[in-house]
């Protein structure tokens, strides 16, 4: 009785220790490939896939660059001559 106990406790044991992590990763994984399928149904594209930037659909094959917007540069504001600050007394405290 007690050698049929231990046997059986610990083929489960080893169920439990190696069979059942590589299920659940084999589940875990079919789910996931499963909802991007659907979420990539829904959406449109391939699953996994990065979406094209605008910059990316708008080059050319020629290598030309467009900029559409330059900014005005300013020039930088000539500082006023500075004559000196305000005297302030200092006193050491100890």
């Amino acid at each position: 009785m007690l050698i049929k106990f231990l046997l059986i406790f610990f083929l489960l044991a080893l169920v439990l220790r190696f069979v059942l992590p590589v299920l659940m990763r084999y589940l875990v994984v079919g789910f996931l490939q499963k909802q991007a399928r659907r979420h990539a149904q829904q959406f449109g594209g391939a699953p996994f896939e990065a979406a094209p930037n605008a910059s990316e659909q708008t080059r050319t094959a020629s290598g030309d660059v467009h900029v559409d917007y330059v900014p005005p540069r300013q020039k930088p504001a000539q500082p006023k001559e500075f004559k000196g600050g305000e005297y302030v007394d200092f006193e050491e405290v100890k």
